[in-house]
Protein backbone atom coordinates (compact mmCIF):
# COMPACT_ATOMS: atom_id res chain seq x y z
CA UNK A 1 0.00 0.00 0.00
CA UNK A 2 0.83 3.68 -0.88
CA UNK A 3 3.09 5.12 2.29
CA UNK A 4 2.20 8.37 0.80
CA UNK A 5 -1.28 7.94 2.77
CA UNK A 6 -0.75 11.61 4.52
CA UNK A 7 -4.58 12.91 2.81
CA UNK A 8 -5.90 11.61 6.43
CA UNK A 9 -3.85 13.70 8.78
CA UNK A 10 -2.69 17.32 8.59
CA UNK A 11 -2.14 18.14 12.10
CA UNK A 12 1.69 19.97 12.19
CA UNK A 13 3.73 17.94 14.73
CA UNK A 14 3.62 14.41 15.87
CA UNK A 15 3.00 14.72 19.50
CA UNK A 16 -0.37 16.61 18.00
CA UNK A 17 -1.22 13.87 15.41
CA UNK A 18 -1.00 11.54 18.63
CA UNK A 19 -3.88 13.43 20.16
CA UNK A 20 -6.61 11.82 17.86
CA UNK A 21 -5.72 13.17 14.21
CA UNK A 22 -7.31 16.48 14.72
CA UNK A 23 -8.72 18.81 11.85
CA UNK A 24 -5.81 21.28 12.46
CA UNK A 25 -6.95 24.27 10.52
CA UNK A 26 -9.98 21.69 8.35
CA UNK A 27 -7.32 19.23 7.53
CA UNK A 28 -7.31 15.96 9.23
CA UNK A 29 -8.95 13.79 10.43
CA UNK A 30 -10.08 14.61 14.28
CA UNK A 31 -10.35 11.32 16.60
CA UNK A 32 -10.73 9.80 19.99
CA UNK A 33 -12.68 7.92 22.19
CA UNK A 34 -23.06 4.35 27.31
CA UNK A 35 -24.94 4.69 29.54
CA UNK A 36 -28.46 3.63 30.86
CA UNK A 37 -31.48 5.51 30.30
CA UNK A 38 -33.60 6.95 27.55
CA UNK A 39 -30.53 6.17 24.82
CA UNK A 40 -31.42 8.15 21.20
CA UNK A 41 -35.33 7.86 21.25
CA UNK A 42 -37.25 10.23 19.73
CA UNK A 43 -38.43 12.44 22.63
CA UNK A 44 -38.35 16.10 22.18
CA UNK A 45 -40.37 17.56 20.02
CA UNK A 46 -39.47 17.75 15.88
CA UNK A 47 -36.82 15.35 16.48
CA UNK A 48 -34.73 14.83 13.70
CA UNK A 49 -36.71 17.14 11.40
CA UNK A 50 -34.97 19.62 9.06
CA UNK A 51 -34.68 23.17 9.99
CA UNK A 52 -33.99 24.66 7.20
CA UNK A 53 -34.10 22.93 3.31
CA UNK A 54 -30.81 20.61 2.85
CA UNK A 55 -28.73 21.76 -0.39
CA UNK A 56 -26.53 19.84 -2.43
CA UNK A 57 -23.43 22.12 -2.13
CA UNK A 58 -21.56 19.99 -4.95
CA UNK A 59 -21.62 17.17 -7.26
CA UNK A 60 -17.95 15.37 -6.82
CA UNK A 61 -17.38 12.89 -10.05
CA UNK A 62 -15.19 9.73 -10.27
CA UNK A 63 -12.92 10.83 -12.17
CA UNK A 64 -12.44 13.98 -9.35
CA UNK A 65 -12.76 11.10 -6.55
CA UNK A 66 -10.39 8.56 -8.26
CA UNK A 67 -7.88 11.55 -8.80
CA UNK A 68 -7.80 12.62 -5.06
CA UNK A 69 -7.96 8.89 -4.09
CA UNK A 70 -5.15 7.86 -6.58
CA UNK A 71 -2.57 10.80 -5.01
CA UNK A 72 -3.31 9.79 -1.51
CA UNK A 73 -2.70 6.00 -1.38
CA UNK A 74 -6.58 5.51 -0.35
CA UNK A 75 -7.58 3.97 -3.51
CA UNK A 76 -5.33 0.79 -2.55
CA UNK A 77 -7.78 0.30 0.13
CA UNK A 78 -11.48 2.63 -1.32
CA UNK A 79 -11.08 1.06 -4.21
CA UNK A 80 -11.79 3.12 -7.58
CA UNK A 81 -15.21 5.05 -7.43
CA UNK A 82 -18.16 3.88 -9.13
CA UNK A 83 -20.78 6.45 -8.85
CA UNK A 84 -20.65 10.27 -8.50
CA UNK A 85 -21.59 11.74 -5.20
CA UNK A 86 -23.72 14.36 -3.83
CA UNK A 87 -22.69 16.44 -1.25
CA UNK A 88 -26.14 17.82 0.91
CA UNK A 89 -25.88 20.00 4.15
CA UNK A 90 -28.29 19.10 6.37
CA UNK A 91 -29.30 21.51 9.56
CA UNK A 92 -31.78 19.10 12.03
CA UNK A 93 -33.69 18.82 15.13
CA UNK A 94 -32.64 17.06 18.04
CA UNK A 95 -32.64 16.95 22.16
CA UNK A 96 -29.64 17.75 24.46
CA UNK A 97 -28.15 15.52 27.02
CA UNK A 98 -31.21 16.80 29.45
CA UNK A 99 -33.57 16.53 26.59
CA UNK A 100 -32.89 20.40 25.44
CA UNK A 101 -34.50 21.01 22.18
CA UNK A 102 -31.89 22.11 19.97
CA UNK A 103 -30.20 21.65 16.61
CA UNK A 104 -27.20 19.86 15.13
CA UNK A 105 -26.14 20.18 11.02
CA UNK A 106 -24.41 17.40 9.02
CA UNK A 107 -24.05 16.20 5.62
CA UNK A 108 -25.29 13.63 3.52
CA UNK A 109 -22.98 11.82 0.99
CA UNK A 110 -25.85 11.00 -1.86
CA UNK A 111 -24.72 8.64 -4.63
CA UNK A 112 -25.89 9.84 -7.59
CA UNK A 113 -26.87 9.03 -10.93
CA UNK A 114 -27.60 4.80 -10.91
CA UNK A 115 -26.43 4.82 -8.51
CA UNK A 116 -28.64 6.85 -6.06
CA UNK A 117 -31.82 4.15 -6.28
CA UNK A 118 -32.85 2.29 -3.56
CA UNK A 119 -29.09 3.02 -1.43
CA UNK A 120 -28.32 1.28 1.90
CA UNK A 121 -27.60 4.35 4.87
CA UNK A 122 -24.59 4.36 6.57
CA UNK A 123 -24.52 6.68 9.66
CA UNK A 124 -21.00 7.81 10.78
CA UNK A 125 -20.45 9.70 13.93
CA UNK A 126 -17.50 11.67 13.93
CA UNK A 127 -14.26 11.64 15.95
CA UNK A 128 -12.94 14.21 18.56
CA UNK A 129 -12.95 17.57 17.49
CA UNK A 130 -11.52 20.54 19.17
CA UNK A 131 -12.38 23.49 16.23
CA UNK A 132 -16.17 24.51 17.41
CA UNK A 133 -16.63 26.22 13.15
CA UNK A 134 -15.76 22.81 11.54
CA UNK A 135 -17.86 21.04 9.73
CA UNK A 136 -17.90 17.53 7.23
CA UNK A 137 -20.10 19.42 4.96
CA UNK A 138 -17.37 20.89 3.38
CA UNK A 139 -16.54 18.48 0.69
CA UNK A 140 -12.76 19.13 0.70
CA UNK A 141 -12.68 18.19 4.30
CA UNK A 142 -10.19 14.82 4.65
CA UNK A 143 -12.67 12.99 6.52
CA UNK A 144 -15.56 13.57 4.70
CA UNK A 145 -13.65 12.97 1.91
CA UNK A 146 -12.65 9.53 3.20
CA UNK A 147 -16.44 8.87 3.66
CA UNK A 148 -16.91 9.75 0.25
CA UNK A 149 -13.66 7.42 -1.73
CA UNK A 150 -14.58 4.36 0.95
CA UNK A 151 -18.61 4.09 1.29
CA UNK A 152 -20.80 6.89 -1.11
CA UNK A 153 -18.12 6.39 -4.24
CA UNK A 154 -19.25 3.12 -3.65
CA UNK A 155 -23.20 2.92 -3.70
CA UNK A 156 -23.53 3.63 -0.29
CA UNK A 157 -25.55 6.81 1.62
CA UNK A 158 -24.09 8.44 4.09
CA UNK A 159 -24.99 10.35 6.86
CA UNK A 160 -22.61 12.05 9.34
CA UNK A 161 -23.37 14.60 12.32
CA UNK A 162 -21.22 17.64 13.53
CA UNK A 163 -22.20 16.70 17.07
CA UNK A 164 -24.03 19.35 19.47
CA UNK A 165 -22.45 22.46 19.65
CA UNK A 166 -20.65 21.88 16.47
CA UNK A 167 -21.09 24.36 13.41
CA UNK A 168 -24.21 25.30 13.24
CA UNK A 169 -25.53 23.58 16.17
CA UNK A 170 -27.04 26.70 18.70
CA UNK A 171 -26.22 24.29 22.14
CA UNK A 172 -24.10 26.21 23.88
CA UNK A 173 -21.03 22.90 24.67
CA UNK A 174 -20.28 19.81 23.34
CA UNK A 175 -21.55 16.82 25.66
CA UNK A 176 -18.56 14.86 24.74
CA UNK A 177 -19.02 11.16 25.50
CA UNK A 178 -21.46 11.33 26.96
CA UNK A 179 -23.29 8.50 25.70
CA UNK A 180 -27.17 9.40 25.41
CA UNK A 181 -26.73 12.46 23.70
CA UNK A 182 -24.60 11.13 21.13
CA UNK A 183 -26.83 8.24 20.36
CA UNK A 184 -29.82 10.99 19.88
CA UNK A 185 -27.73 13.07 17.76
CA UNK A 186 -26.99 10.07 15.54
CA UNK A 187 -30.19 8.59 15.21
CA UNK A 188 -31.75 12.11 14.55
CA UNK A 189 -29.52 12.54 11.17
CA UNK A 190 -30.66 9.34 10.19
CA UNK A 191 -33.94 10.72 10.47
CA UNK A 192 -32.80 13.93 8.80
CA UNK A 193 -31.34 12.15 6.02
CA UNK A 194 -34.57 10.29 4.90
CA UNK A 195 -36.50 13.24 5.01
CA UNK A 196 -33.14 14.89 2.74
CA UNK A 197 -32.78 12.47 0.55
CA UNK A 198 -35.39 12.75 -2.14
CA UNK A 199 -33.97 16.75 -2.44
CA UNK A 200 -30.72 14.94 -2.80
CA UNK A 201 -31.66 13.24 -5.32
CA UNK A 202 -32.25 9.13 -4.34
CA UNK A 203 -33.61 6.88 -2.49
CA UNK A 204 -32.97 4.48 0.27
CA UNK A 205 -33.75 0.91 0.87
CA UNK A 206 -34.63 0.95 4.40
CA UNK A 207 -30.90 -0.91 5.61
CA UNK A 208 -29.58 1.19 7.83
CA UNK A 209 -25.80 0.59 8.99
CA UNK A 210 -23.40 2.22 12.17
CA UNK A 211 -19.95 2.82 12.02
CA UNK A 212 -17.71 5.58 13.41
CA UNK A 213 -14.34 6.30 14.71
CA UNK A 214 -12.48 6.75 18.43
CA UNK A 215 -15.07 9.17 19.90
CA UNK A 216 -17.49 8.14 16.79
CA UNK A 217 -16.78 4.45 17.92
CA UNK A 218 -18.29 4.94 21.28
CA UNK A 219 -20.87 7.34 19.61
CA UNK A 220 -21.78 4.54 16.86
CA UNK A 221 -21.87 1.94 19.64
CA UNK A 222 -24.39 3.91 21.69
CA UNK A 223 -26.30 4.68 18.30
CA UNK A 224 -26.36 1.19 16.94
CA UNK A 225 -27.16 0.30 20.90
CA UNK A 226 -30.38 2.37 21.44
CA UNK A 227 -31.48 1.41 17.45
CA UNK A 228 -32.00 -1.96 18.51
CA UNK A 229 -33.05 -1.35 22.07
CA UNK A 230 -35.58 1.74 21.73
CA UNK A 231 -36.34 2.03 17.51
CA UNK A 232 -36.20 -1.36 16.03
CA UNK A 233 -39.73 -0.54 14.04
CA UNK A 234 -38.27 2.43 12.96
CA UNK A 235 -34.75 1.53 11.91
CA UNK A 236 -33.64 -1.77 10.45
CA UNK A 237 -30.12 -1.99 11.66
CA UNK A 238 -28.23 -4.61 9.74
CA UNK A 239 -24.54 -4.01 10.42
CA UNK A 240 -22.28 -2.12 13.37
CA UNK A 241 -18.24 -1.69 12.77
CA UNK A 242 -16.95 0.73 15.75
CA UNK A 243 -13.94 1.74 15.29
CA UNK A 244 -11.28 2.15 17.86
CA UNK A 245 -14.01 3.33 19.96
CA UNK A 246 -13.45 4.12 23.83
CA UNK A 247 -15.73 1.78 24.83
CA UNK A 248 -14.33 0.94 28.63
CA UNK A 249 -14.10 4.69 30.38
CA UNK A 250 -14.19 3.95 33.84
CA UNK A 251 -11.73 1.32 33.27
CA UNK A 252 -9.26 3.86 31.37
CA UNK A 253 -9.58 6.69 34.54
CA UNK A 254 -8.14 3.79 36.41
CA UNK A 255 -5.10 4.00 33.91
CA UNK A 256 -1.69 5.62 35.40
CA UNK A 257 -0.41 5.85 32.15
CA UNK A 258 -1.81 8.64 30.33
CA UNK A 259 -2.88 8.58 27.32
CA UNK A 260 -1.88 10.35 23.69
CA UNK A 261 -3.54 13.52 23.75
CA UNK A 262 -4.24 13.48 27.19
CA UNK A 263 -4.54 17.47 27.92
CA UNK A 264 -7.29 17.62 25.01
CA UNK A 265 -9.45 14.79 25.70
CA UNK A 266 -9.18 14.46 29.51
CA UNK A 267 -9.92 17.91 30.37
CA UNK A 268 -13.06 17.83 27.29
CA UNK A 269 -14.65 14.69 29.31
CA UNK A 270 -14.12 15.95 32.42
CA UNK A 271 -15.88 19.46 31.39
CA UNK A 272 -17.98 18.03 29.66
CA UNK A 273 -19.61 15.66 32.64
CA UNK A 274 -19.38 18.75 34.75
CA UNK A 275 -21.90 20.45 32.57
CA UNK A 276 -24.33 17.24 32.21
CA UNK A 277 -24.31 15.84 35.63
CA UNK A 278 -23.15 18.86 37.53
CA UNK A 279 -21.19 16.60 40.27
CA UNK A 280 -17.51 16.37 39.24
CA UNK A 281 -15.91 19.46 41.16
CA UNK A 282 -17.59 22.83 43.56
CA UNK A 283 -14.39 24.60 42.92
CA UNK A 284 -12.62 24.40 39.50
CA UNK A 285 -9.73 25.33 41.51
CA UNK A 286 -9.96 21.22 43.19
CA UNK A 287 -9.71 20.14 39.90
CA UNK A 288 -7.43 22.25 37.63
CA UNK A 289 -4.16 24.23 38.20
CA UNK A 290 -3.16 27.93 37.26
CA UNK A 291 -3.49 29.75 34.94
CA UNK A 292 -5.63 26.47 33.27
CA UNK A 293 -8.58 26.56 35.94
CA UNK A 294 -9.00 30.23 35.09
CA UNK A 295 -10.29 29.35 31.37
CA UNK A 296 -10.40 25.61 30.72
CA UNK A 297 -14.43 25.51 31.19
CA UNK A 298 -15.16 26.85 28.08
CA UNK A 299 -11.98 26.34 26.25
CA UNK A 300 -13.09 22.99 23.65
CA UNK A 301 -14.49 23.33 21.33
CA UNK A 302 -12.74 26.38 20.20
CA UNK A 303 -14.22 29.39 17.63
CA UNK A 304 -10.83 29.99 16.86
CA UNK A 305 -7.79 27.39 17.73
CA UNK A 306 -6.93 24.17 15.98
CA UNK A 307 -4.85 21.37 18.16
CA UNK A 308 -2.07 23.03 16.68
CA UNK A 309 -2.40 26.15 17.49
CA UNK A 310 -4.15 25.36 21.22
CA UNK A 311 -0.33 24.21 21.96
CA UNK A 312 1.58 26.75 20.44
CA UNK A 313 -0.31 29.66 22.03
CA UNK A 314 0.03 27.96 25.23
CA UNK A 315 -3.34 27.62 25.98
CA UNK A 316 -2.57 23.59 26.72
CA UNK A 317 0.57 22.19 27.43
CA UNK A 318 2.65 20.76 24.33
CA UNK A 319 4.52 23.05 23.06
CA UNK A 320 8.09 22.29 24.28
CA UNK A 321 7.54 18.65 24.13
CA UNK A 322 6.01 17.67 27.03
CA UNK A 323 4.97 13.79 27.69
CA UNK A 324 1.44 12.65 28.03
CA UNK A 325 2.35 12.34 31.66
CA UNK A 326 4.04 15.71 32.00
CA UNK A 327 1.00 17.29 30.38
CA UNK A 328 -1.30 15.77 32.48
CA UNK A 329 0.67 17.17 35.79
CA UNK A 330 0.60 20.28 34.19
CA UNK A 331 -3.20 20.23 33.86
CA UNK A 332 -4.49 18.63 37.04
CA UNK A 333 -3.98 18.67 40.92
CA UNK A 334 -2.52 15.77 41.99
CA UNK A 335 -5.13 14.76 44.62
CA UNK A 336 -7.55 14.73 42.20
CA UNK A 337 -5.59 12.22 39.27
CA UNK A 338 -4.93 9.92 42.55
CA UNK A 339 -8.63 10.13 43.54
CA UNK A 340 -10.09 9.14 40.21
CA UNK A 341 -7.32 6.68 39.69
CA UNK A 342 -8.01 5.13 43.26
CA UNK A 343 -11.26 5.90 44.95
CA UNK A 344 -14.20 4.02 43.66
CA UNK A 345 -17.12 6.29 44.86
CA UNK A 346 -14.81 9.53 42.75
CA UNK A 347 -17.58 11.03 41.22
CA UNK A 348 -15.71 11.57 37.53
CA UNK A 349 -15.07 7.87 37.79
CA UNK A 350 -19.12 6.98 38.49
CA UNK A 351 -20.21 9.41 35.63
CA UNK A 352 -17.79 7.82 33.57
CA UNK A 353 -19.58 4.35 34.57
CA UNK A 354 -22.56 5.35 32.98
CA UNK A 355 -21.08 6.15 29.97
CA UNK A 356 -19.39 2.51 29.03
CA UNK A 357 -21.06 0.04 26.66
CA UNK A 358 -21.13 -2.60 29.03
CA UNK A 359 -23.77 -4.64 28.92
CA UNK A 360 -25.66 -4.93 26.11
CA UNK A 361 -26.49 -7.95 23.18
CA UNK A 362 -25.64 -6.67 19.46
CA UNK A 363 -28.53 -8.21 17.07
CA UNK A 364 -27.11 -7.05 13.85
CA UNK A 365 -23.74 -8.23 12.45
CA UNK A 366 -20.93 -5.70 14.47
CA UNK A 367 -17.53 -5.51 13.84
CA UNK A 368 -14.46 -4.06 16.75
CA UNK A 369 -11.54 -2.79 14.96
CA UNK A 370 -8.25 -1.21 16.69
CA UNK A 371 -4.38 -1.45 16.19
CA UNK A 372 -2.86 -3.30 19.00
CA UNK A 373 0.20 -0.04 19.40
CA UNK A 374 -2.50 2.78 19.33
CA UNK A 375 -1.24 5.19 22.06
CA UNK A 376 -4.71 7.33 22.57
CA UNK A 377 -7.46 4.28 22.48
CA UNK A 378 -5.45 1.45 23.04
CA UNK A 379 -7.30 -1.92 22.32
CA UNK A 380 -6.21 -3.79 25.58
CA UNK A 381 -8.24 -1.26 27.75
CA UNK A 382 -11.51 -0.82 25.31
CA UNK A 383 -11.81 -3.13 22.59
CA UNK A 384 -10.49 -6.08 24.32
CA UNK A 385 -12.88 -6.21 27.62
CA UNK A 386 -15.66 -5.17 25.25
CA UNK A 387 -15.52 -8.19 23.55
CA UNK A 388 -14.75 -9.87 26.48
CA UNK A 389 -18.17 -8.33 28.06
CA UNK A 390 -19.93 -9.93 24.79
CA UNK A 391 -18.56 -13.12 25.08
CA UNK A 392 -19.50 -13.48 28.56
CA UNK A 393 -23.32 -13.33 27.96
CA UNK A 394 -22.86 -15.95 24.64
CA UNK A 395 -23.08 -13.05 22.17
CA UNK A 396 -22.43 -14.61 18.76
CA UNK A 397 -23.26 -11.75 16.14
CA UNK A 398 -19.84 -9.42 17.03
CA UNK A 399 -16.39 -9.73 15.80
CA UNK A 400 -13.04 -8.25 16.03
CA UNK A 401 -9.94 -7.58 14.16
CA UNK A 402 -6.34 -5.96 14.81
CA UNK A 403 -4.72 -3.68 11.93
CA UNK A 404 -1.46 -3.43 13.55
CA UNK A 405 0.53 -5.77 11.64
CA UNK A 406 -1.23 -4.04 8.11
CA UNK A 407 -0.08 -0.80 10.36
CA UNK A 408 3.29 -1.98 10.81
CA UNK A 409 3.70 -3.72 7.56
CA UNK A 410 3.18 0.35 6.15
CA UNK A 411 4.39 2.97 7.98
CA UNK A 412 7.55 0.95 10.60
CA UNK A 413 10.36 1.31 9.60
CA UNK A 414 11.96 -2.06 7.95
CA UNK A 415 7.91 -3.53 8.67
CA UNK A 416 7.53 -3.13 12.39
CA UNK A 417 6.87 -0.52 15.06
CA UNK A 418 10.20 1.67 15.84
CA UNK A 419 11.04 0.91 19.58
CA UNK A 420 12.96 3.27 20.56
CA UNK A 421 11.19 6.56 22.11
CA UNK A 422 13.91 8.52 21.58
CA UNK A 423 14.54 8.38 18.06
CA UNK A 424 12.40 10.80 15.40
CA UNK A 425 10.63 8.01 13.91
CA UNK A 426 9.52 6.70 17.30
CA UNK A 427 7.81 9.74 17.63
CA UNK A 428 6.46 10.23 14.30
CA UNK A 429 5.05 6.43 14.24
CA UNK A 430 3.14 6.87 17.35
CA UNK A 431 2.34 10.23 16.62
CA UNK A 432 0.31 9.25 13.64
CA UNK A 433 -0.36 5.82 14.63
CA UNK A 434 -4.11 6.90 15.92
CA UNK A 435 -5.43 9.78 13.80
CA UNK A 436 -3.85 9.09 10.55
CA UNK A 437 -3.00 5.15 10.13
CA UNK A 438 -5.02 3.41 11.77
CA UNK A 439 -8.69 4.96 10.56
CA UNK A 440 -8.63 3.64 6.72
CA UNK A 441 -7.51 0.15 7.47
CA UNK A 442 -10.78 -0.11 10.34
CA UNK A 443 -12.52 1.77 7.38
CA UNK A 444 -12.17 -1.22 4.58
CA UNK A 445 -12.47 -4.31 7.48
CA UNK A 446 -16.16 -1.97 8.18
CA UNK A 447 -17.07 -1.55 4.14
CA UNK A 448 -16.27 -5.50 3.95
CA UNK A 449 -19.21 -6.03 6.80
CA UNK A 450 -20.92 -3.29 4.98
CA UNK A 451 -21.18 -5.46 1.72
CA UNK A 452 -22.10 -8.59 3.04
CA UNK A 453 -25.23 -6.95 3.95
CA UNK A 454 -26.43 -4.18 2.08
Amino acid sequence: MNRRLYLLGAVATASLLAACGGGGGGGGVPLIGVGTGSGGGSSGPGTGALREPPVIVTTLTTAQIDGASAQSGLQALSGKAKCDVNVVSLNYSTVGPKGEVTNASGVLLMPAGSCATAAPLVAYAKGTDVQKPRTLVNPQDPETFLLTAMYAAQGYAVVATDYLGYAKSTFPYHPYLHADSEARTVLDSVRAARAAVQSAGGTLSGKVMFTGYSQGGHSSMAAHRAAERDNAAEINVVAGAHLAGPYNLSGSFKLTQAIAGYQFFVPFIVNSYQKVYGDVYTDVNTVYKQPYASYIENLLPSPTLNYTTLVTSGSLPGANGETPAQARDAIFQSAFITDVQTNPNNTLFLDAKKNDLFGWNPRAKTLLCGGAGDPTVPPAVHMVPMKADFDSRGVTTVTTVDVDAQIQATYGPGGKAPTDPTTPAFATYYGAYHGTYEPPFCHARARALFDTVR
